[in-house]
């Protein structure tokens, strides 16, 4: 049935590095499902986070506004309930998330039409901790490493089920939506939380993978003192200075990571044959991205939270099916532009109240003149665990230059130094790329300021948290999915009702001839 308006499915997962994927011409992942994907779409090849921490950077997503613009400082941010979001501009049309979504927006209940599950892994409450500066709980890495059956902590199990869960209601979601007569187009997020940490695998996935084929990192630990301060930072911040990773536990961790893209990969499989099988791919846009990277042992370092490469740079597949497409696009991206995309695909913004910050990818996905490196740039921002001043990247076609508030910046030709190991910063002959670069990320955004209102914010949520701590229970917000059975299976009483309820969408059959 040929829409007006496109379905669409968006299947984001968290903490995915692009290099490792082979749609990326990573050598050892078995994804074949996001191959399938990526040969039918576009692939992004210079896509980016907005933040490479889970909850700024989903916020920065799903408002369309960089993090510094609303306070999304950290994952113990609340993005308040007045802020618009995609969910409210796709609010005609059915929305539902499924999965990890890490948005505490109270908001949510109007915004989200229908939440086949609750999107957090996380207790729903308001988490009150001071984030910048501060070292995680998690003081010792080397336990993640070695584990190779499912649920090897008990961190794991809960979030494995939570995990299994939203995947298997996403996909009984598109099952509803196929059956529901004259349904409006729909806005479908799974979303996925592994191959987040802690680098644990089932056995199933594990298995496919031979342990003496998992590569090592390309770039090897590089000593502290010759890295630059943000890098410095978070050695200290992931206690990497107080319990070194062993070769071994990295290859563990490796082959733990790559074993739970396959299980993605999976995932995205079921729903893409779901939408087969109920005669929806030919009307839905599929999205496939994730919220930020992963280092993955690169340099030495485990986790996000840095603007290299591995860390900042995400996975972005995009499927319109029916429309003129090219194969790969060159053009720096970001997650910020998913908002002005859907508004692009829906007809425009609308009433939209607010500035965006990104921009549509549609005219790259039809080949619009200007498909390289050049013409758009794209910014992310940190001031999270770990680092003691605010940090800016701007991405600008070869180049990427940062800055680290107070301390010296950073510039690479990712063209010539894919790596980043070479610094170009303070050199005469690239002085005026750093000019350009520095001026075109510092135009608009204050520094001190933007230190000022991280600071105190913190002094906010800590005087909060003192006064909160002899009040119990504390406010839950957690979100308790149900179903209505009534309007999923057909009763004997209800025959009448069938040809609606079928499990598929209903076809006449043909007129006599």
């Amino acid at each position: 049935m040929k829409r007006s308006q496109p379905d669409i499915l968006f299947i984001q997962v968290d903490q995915m590095a692009a290099a490792p994927l082979p749609l990326y011409g990573g050598r050892h992942v078995q994804a074949p499902h996001l191959q399938a994907l990526a040969a039918d779409g576009t692939v992004f090849d210079a896509a980016y986070c907005n933040s490479p921490i889970c909850a700024p950077s989903r916020f920065s997503m799903m408002t369309g506004r960089l993090p510094t613009s609303i306070g999304a400082y950290d994952n113990a941010s609340e993005l308040p309930a007045a802020t618009p979001t995609l969910a409210h501009f796709w609010r005609a049309p059915a929305t539902a998330p499924s999965g990890r979504q890490d948005a505490l927006h109270r908001a949510r209940p109007v915004a989200w039409l229908r939440r086949a599950a609750d999107d957090r892994h996380l207790p729903g409450r308001l988490r009150l901790d001071a984030q910048l500066g501060r070292r995680p709980a998690r003081q010792a890495l080397g336990h993640q490493h070695g584990q190779r059956a499912a649920g090897g902590s008990l961190r794991a199990q809960p979030a494995d089920g939570l995990r299994r869960r939203g995947g298997a209601l996403a996909v009984q979601r598109l099952y509803d939506l196929a059956r529901e007569p004259d349904r409006k187009p729909f806005f479908l997020a799974a979303s996925f939380s592994h191959p987040h940490p802690p680098y644990t695998a089932g056995q199933a996935w594990w298995d496919r993978y031979r342990h003496e084929d998992i590569d090592m990192p390309a770039v090897a630990p590089i000593p502290v003192e010759q890295r630059d301060v943000q890098s410095q930072w978070l050695h200290a911040s992931h206690s990497a200075d107080l319990q070194p990773v062993t070769d071994e536990q990295v290859r563990n961790a490796r082959h733990a990571y790559y074993a739970n893209i396959s299980y993605i990969d999976d995932k995205v499989g079921r729903l893409l044959k779901v939408l087969r099988e109920c005669g929806m791919a030919d009307d839905t846009i599929v999205v496939f991205t994730s919220d930020h990277g992963e280092m993955l042992g690169e340099r030495g370092m485990f986790y996000k939270q840095t603007f290299f490469e591995p860390s900042a740079r995400v996975p972005l597949v995009v499927r319109v099916p029916g429309a003129p497409r090219v194969q790969r696009v060159a053009t720096p991206v970001s997650l910020v532009d998913l908002l002005p995309t859907l508004m692009d695909w829906a007809g425009g913004p609308g009433d939209w109240p607010e500035p965006l910050d990104g921009a549509s990818w549609v005219p790259l996905l039809e080949g619009a003149a200007g498909n390289g490196k050049g013409g758009r740039s794209v910014v992310s921002e940190y001031t999270d665990m770990g680092v003691i001043a605010p940090a800016r990247m701007l991405r600008a076609g070869d180049h990427k230059y940062v800055h680290t508030h107070g301390h010296p910046p950073q510039l690479y030709d990712l063209r010539a130094d894919p790596q980043e190991l070479c610094n170009l910063a303070g050199r005469a002959e690239t002085a005026g790329i750093e000019a350009r670069l520095r001026d075109a990320l510092l135009a608009g955004w204050d520094g001190d300021a933007v230190l000022a209102d991280v600071l105190a914010s913190q002094r906010r949520r800590l005087y909060l948290k003192a006064a909160a701590a002899a009040t119990e229970p504390r406010a839950n917000w957690d979100f308790q999915a149900t179903r209505d059975d009534s309007r999923r299976f057909v009763r004997a009483h209800g025959a009448a009702g069938a040809k609606a309820l079928a499990r598929f969408p209903f076809v006449p059959p043909p007129e006599p001839r």
